[in-house]
């Protein structure tokens, strides 16, 4: 969509929150301050870094002076660092809108113009943007393709326009919300203990009532998520049991469903024979077609071939996580332990 140009620019406040953050830090905040938006403010809290996060940030806000920077030096009882920093750069605003992103997004100079834009013309209290995922791993970006395809399964996004479906979605590298809505969906405090802190502000949204949308990032909002598989499966482990509300019942559920969905089909039709290897190889052309053509997911041909080891991969993160978090009896999370009974009061 191409932005109006003459169109009143809201005012906007883009909230940062960063801890640790020194390796990818400069390039994404210099895309912030590279936007092509002239009422805007950026504001970057600092939650307790301890590597060369703090001269980053005193280096660029030097240089740019539409950036202001919070530093955090405790964490209080009761949240999550990310949730806390997030909230404390919304406290420190008083912009009609925030656009909360995490301190490794890469934004296009027209980003938050479009999407401003595409706020205004359809009268919307909430826009999530589903970033390009980038990665130097091959491997990761075919497990990618298929998470892709789980995630939108799972919350839908072609729906959540509609006010009679329960439909909701928020994505920590772009969630942009008007003040007042983020204020009627009970702020950060009403989750502040949750991992999926970015899925949860757009579950609140539908749920008081607001207009939320969704739309997909190419070539304006990207990352780089992980570097490897490995670091994905280690970095999903800590905090996909939250997903299903810490519920074991439910956590063994979303599993099986995986596997009867993404890794039982082709196998099964394949080895089967007859007119089953018919159907496998339609269901094979079906999803390289996703694959190379599905807005978002910007596939290869092969990632198609993967799609059982990836949904694999998703039951064992499933079931792991789960085991991991009842066993230790809650999750550790940016050094601090947070007990299960204290996680589970905010399902």
């Amino acid at each position: 969509m191409s932005p109006n140009l003459n169109m009143v620019e809201p005012r906007v406040a883009i909230i940062v929150a960063v801890k640790d953050e020194e390796a990818e830090l400069e390039e994404a905040l210099i895309s912030v301050c590279q936007l092509d938006y002239k009422n805007l403010r950026i504001i970057v809290v600092n939650d307790r870094s301890t590597d060369r996060t703090p001269e980053i940030l005193q280096k660029i806000a030097q240089e740019n002076p539409v950036i202001t920077v919070i530093t955090i030096e405790e964490l209080p009882k009761g949240w999550l660092g990310k949730s806390h920093a997030l909230y404390q750069g919304y406290k420190a605003s008083a912009e009609e809108w925030l656009l909360f992103t995490d301190a490794d997004v890469i934004f296009g100079r027209q980003a938050l113009k479009k999407a401003m834009h595409y706020v205004t013309e359809h009268q919307l209290d909430h826009l999530a943007v589903l970033p390009e995922i980038t990665s130097r791993s091959a491997l990761f970006k075919a497990m990618m393709s298929t998470f892709s395809m789980m995630l939108e399964f799972r919350q839908r996004p072609w729906d959540i326009r509609n006010p009679a479906s329960k439909a909701s979605i928020g994505i920590g590298a772009f969630n942009l919300v008007r003040r007042s809505a983020y204020e009627k969906a009970g702020t950060h405090t009403a989750f502040s203990l949750r991992p999926d802190d970015d899925l949860k502000l757009g579950e609140r949204i539908k749920a008081a009532g607001l207009r939320p949308d969704v739309l997909y990032g190419e070539k304006e909002v990207s990352l780089e998520w992980y570097t490897s598989l490995n670091e994905f499966v280690n970095g999903l482990m800590k905090n996909t049991f939250s997903i299903s509300n810490y519920h074991l019942p439910t956590a063994i559920g979303m599993a099986l469903a995986t596997f009867l969905v993404f890794v039982l089909p082709m196998p099964f039709l394949l080895l089967s024979g007859g007119y089953n290897f018919i159907l496998a190889l339609v269901m094979l052309t079906s999803q390289i077609f996703l694959m190379l053509f599905k807005p978002g997911i910007h596939g290869k041909w092969w990632h198609a071939l993967m799609i059982p080891f990836a949904g694999a991969v998703i039951v064992y993160i499933l079931l792991k996580s789960a085991f991991i978090t009842i066993k230790q009896g809650g999750i550790y999370w940016r050094d601090s332990f947070y007990p299960l009974a204290e996680l589970k009061k905010q399902r």
